[in-house]
């Protein structure tokens, strides 16, 4: 079983920004596929942004421009670089991991965007 825990949540004015880290226990991590989800309010789970193990990259139109995913697999690390940040950016943010059969979930970290 994989354990995700993310970090770097936290309260931004608008046009600030956050890193987000979401650091596995699974060792090798450089064969799973990584992603971002958020839970924004009244709004079901979205994707925010994904990275394959090769190294490609989607963001939702929404981010594009903005955010950023990037992996460091020898720390078994994802991360979400964050500017720019706007008050509808805020919500409840998920880091997802998922190698063949098995796909694993963070508990979430809350982000704030609020002047």
């Amino acid at each position: 079983q994989v354990q995700l825990v993310e970090s770097g949540g936290g309260l931004v004015q608008p046009g600030g920004s956050l890193r987000l880290s979401c650091v596995a226990s699974e060792t090798p991590f450089n064969n799973y596929a990584g992603a971002w989800h958020r839970q924004t309010p009244g709004n079901q789970r979205e994707l925010v942004a994904r990275i394959t193990s090769g190294g490609n990259i989607y963001y939702t139109d929404s981010v594009k421009g903005r955010f950023t995913i990037s992996r460091d697999n020898a720390k078994n690390t994802l991360y979400l670089q964050m500017n720019s940040l706007k008050p509808e950016d805020t919500g409840v943010y998920y880091c997802n991991a998922w190698l063949g059969a098995g796909d694993y979930w963070g508990r979430g970290t809350q982000v704030t965007v609020s002047s």
